[in-house]
């Protein structure tokens, strides 16, 4: 009989803690939630959630992928450190996937894509900044990721193109590109880890994975503590 390869994959890169199960690069299930600051007590429960309903013990398990960042500090050594556990314990492979490559073949797989347009997944980053980069069409890379500031000038090196920005870090430009035709900013997106089964599969057929020693995740900028207020 031939072994079945299943694959968990977790998302806690933004204020979505989503967990999904794959076998062979196509989701079999999935259970997420927005609820604020939930994602320490919420992740565990999902992972023994989405095996229980399916009827999977923690030993069919091949792998575990993890949205490694950019995106919430918090989220993402909440996530990461959750893998690399279940990693640990079951001796089982590490797949780390960018948080933002992730997001895009999200966005290809739910929405039309344009020949001549280029498409910018962004997470959040707080006031006028965000966690982007920037495919074409064809998934290819033209912006590597980045840490960067928007404001009504950004993007007119694209003039000949549309532009579509999709994400949490996205929704908070609408008034500022509402009245330019150029810049597509679609609300609709939903973040999930659902997004990383094709290359979860892809990664741990080609043997593409972390060393779960050094692994860390992908936090772009460094962490800064907000002061509480008062």
């Amino acid at each position: 009989m031939k072994l079945k390869h299943y694959i968990i994959q977790i998302d806690t890169a933004t204020e979505v803690c989503s967990v999904s199960i794959s076998i062979e690069g196509v989701t079999l299930d999935q259970i997420q939630s927005s609820e604020p600051n939930m994602h320490a007590s919420l992740l565990t429960s999902y992972v023994e959630q989405i095996l229980s309903r399916n009827n999977l013990r923690f030993s069919d398990v091949s792998a575990v992928a993890v949205s490694m960042g950019p995106g919430s500090y918090t989220g993402l050594r909440i996530g990461v450190s959750t893998a690399k556990g279940l990693c640990y314990a079951l001796d089982i492979p590490l797949i780390g996937i960018n948080t933002l490559e992730s997001m895009y073949q999200g966005f290809v797989r739910d929405f039309n894509v344009n020949s001549d347009s280029l498409y910018f997944p962004m997470i959040d980053a707080r006031r006028m900044e965000v966690y982007t980069m920037a495919f074409n069409a064809h998934g290819k890379q033209v912006i590597p990721t980045q840490a960067k500031i928007i404001d009504e000038l950004s993007f007119t090196e694209f003039q000949a193109k549309e532009v579509y920005l999709f994400g949490s870090g996205a929704i908070k430009f609408q008034n500022l590109f509402n009245s330019n035709p150029q810049i597509n900013i679609i609300s609709a997106f939903q973040h999930s880890s659902v997004y990383m089964s094709e290359m979860a599969w892809q990664r741990f057929q080609a043997h593409d994975v972390e060393n779960l020693i050094y692994f860390e995740p992908y936090y772009l900028k460094e962490f800064v503590a907000s002061t509480p207020k008062r």
